[in-house]
């Protein structure tokens, strides 16, 4: 049984992700460009050191249409029952995997 990632990956030679430094701990010294062996690909992280205000600025700019849900207060969207609103003094992540003590990423990009 093949993963669906890995099926999702077969034959690509990049994994482009959206993924940014400021969304969790882990992710702090995450490098633009790296290996992942697991799935033998190059990962791409173009977006790793932009801030959220920046994603905002460049939606804005550029015109880009974003997820309504995000001006509800999810502001990390994942599965429906994985996920859910914050509040204003929350952490952006604080809405994924809420009932979870653990610094958790998905099951896409775990490391």
């Amino acid at each position: 049984k093949i993963e669906p990632l890995k099926r999702a990956l077969k034959g690509a030679e990049v994994w482009g992700t959206g993924l940014r430094a400021e969304q969790s701990e882990n992710r702090t010294e995450m490098p633009i460009w790296e290996w992942d062996a697991g799935n033998q690909v190059y990962k791409y992280n173009p977006l790793i050191n932009w801030t959220y205000d920046e994603v905002l600025a460049y939606l804005v700019e550029h015109k880009v249409p974003d997820n309504p849900l995000h001006r509800k207060g999810f502001i990390s969207i994942g599965c429906a029952p994985c996920t859910r609103a914050i509040t204003e003094d929350e952490h952006p992540r604080a809405g994924r995997w809420s009932w979870e003590a653990s610094q958790k990423e998905c099951g896409l990009h775990a490391g």
